[in-house]
């Protein structure tokens, strides 16, 4: 049975005992004092993410990790060039295939498993994904990855029967792609009005499921 809550994963993670998720992916915030309103200038566009009205201070800490580490056997961490994790050799980068543009042209993700180094490359922003729609997902969150992403990882990292922890949902592209594969979560999200638009995506994934079924 799978679970999301509008809760602090902090007080979340707290219900559960040692190693109870096999597998934790996770999205954390980088930046200390995040303030959503950093995003509008960044992007540039009229998304209903930018005009938020409320901002509410996350910070990432050091307990974090250590409580995320408890309660999981294996992690993969976005951003994990941000923080000083432990040395691995299994970093993930996430090609974005950009072209020519102001975003990042890869993404990195530690991963606490002893493997070679693996990229994936899916384009998230530029002309093909609006012209085409080849790419394209509706954006509700200025982090938001892919769900073929996720599926990846799942794909890659995950095996049947494991239990999913994801602390930092945002757009709840990682529960879909749980979903879709068959896996169970438990799943937090602190922003009330990021969860209720995930809890709208999930229910929108859902109900296209049921018509193709």
């Amino acid at each position: 049975m799978s679970r999301f809550d509008n809760i602090d994963c902090m007080i979340g993670m707290a219900e559960y005992e040692d190693n109870h998720f096999d597998l934790a992916m996770v999205d954390p915030v980088y930046m200390n004092g995040f303030n959503t309103g950093m995003w509008v200038d960044v992007l540039g566009e009229n998304k209903d993410y930018k005009n938020k009205t409320q901002t509410i201070e996350v910070k990432t800490t050091p307990d974090y990790f250590v409580e995320l580490f408890r309660v999981s056997k294996n992690q993969i961490v976005f951003g994990g060039n941000y923080f000083q994790l432990p040395i691995s050799r299994g970093w993930i980068v996430w090609d974005k295939d950009n072209s020519e543009n102001n975003f990042s042209d890869c993404e990195l993700a530690w991963t606490s498993f002893d493997v070679i180094l693996r990229k994936y490359r899916y384009r998230w922003h530029g002309m093909l994904q609006e012209k085409m729609g080849r790419y394209k997902e509706e954006r509700i969150h200025p982090t938001q990855k892919p769900t073929a992403l996720y599926k990846w990882l799942l794909a890659k990292y995950a095996k049947d029967g494991d239990l999913i922890l994801d602390t930092h949902v945002g757009s709840a592209s990682s529960l879909i792609a749980c979903e879709d594969m068959g896996f169970n979560y438990v799943a937090f999200e602190i922003d009330k009005d990021y969860y209720d638009a995930a809890q709208k995506r999930l229910k929108q994934f859902r109900s296209q499921l049921k018509l193709q079924l």
